[in-house]
């Protein structure tokens, strides 16, 4: 049983696993997109998302704490200022995980492309057309457009039932004038 156990080890000792998921960390924010696998992807979004959190506060501490992990001067350069310049707004989930639905030749372990979403033009591409709703509510949205679609529903209903009255009166008329 796996009870209480949420780090993947990713079958390495704990030094040896830092180093790996920061020098991922670094490489990801130097080049806004990496191919790994998919264990090593899901590593990586729980070590670097806080990081990019801390990003956002750009103070002495902040840049400190983020330089004690990923121990590279341009990758903390790269966060604080063009990343952290695209995130400012997005309250969280910045990184996002593609499956490729390949597999490795040597151990056929999934492979996956991790990348920073902010830095996908495509994708904003695509958001800025859909670009309706951007939340949702569990509860059915707003009062004033639900009272606004039944008042609309109702004087639809009203016209449809005011016109069917008159129509059957008619067939019923002639009906009885052939008695």
């Amino acid at each position: 049983m796996r009870h209480g156990k949420k780090i993947n080890h990713l079958g390495r000792t704990a030094s040896h696993r830092s180093a790996l998921l920061s020098n991922m960390a670094s490489s990801l924010i130097l080049n806004k997109r990496i191919t790994t696998t998919l264990a090593k992807a899901k590593a990586l979004r729980k070590y670097v998302e806080p990081l990019l959190t801390k990003a956002k506060d750009n103070t002495t501490h902040s840049r400190r704490t983020v330089f004690s992990y990923l121990q590279n001067k341009e990758s903390v350069q790269t966060l604080f200022g063009e990343v952290a310049s695209r995130i400012a707004d997005r309250p969280g989930g910045y990184t996002r995980i593609i499956k490729l639905g390949e597999v490795r030749l040597g151990d056929n372990a999934d492979m996956c492309m991790m990348e920073l979403v902010d830095f996908n033009d495509i994708y904003k591409k695509q958001d800025a057309e859909k670009k309706g709703k951007t939340r949702r509510s569990r509860r059915g949205g707003k009062k004033e457009n639900t009272d606004a679609a039944i008042t609309d529903a109702v004087v639809e209903a009203t016209e449809v039932i005011a016109d069917e009255k008159p129509k059957k009166a008619a067939k019923k008329a002639p009906k009885k004038a052939k008695e």
